[in-house]
């Protein structure tokens, strides 16, 4: 069940169901993005060979 199925907001559940529920899609976006930048910005790598010297 959704947010939208279980709350008290009617005009919220009939925009979710018009137009999909925005702000889950944007978090699941976030999430990917996040995850990325991640994994481009890992610098463990050079910090541990900046500590061996």
């Amino acid at each position: 069940m959704s947010f939208a199925e279980a709350s008290d907001a009617p005009i919220y559940a009939g925009l979710v169901e018009e137009q999909g529920d925005v702000p889950a899609e944007v978090r699941r976006v976030a999430e990917e993005t996040l995850l990325e930048v991640e994994s481009a910005l890992d610098f463990s790598a050079v910090r541990a060979t900046a500590a061996a010297r």
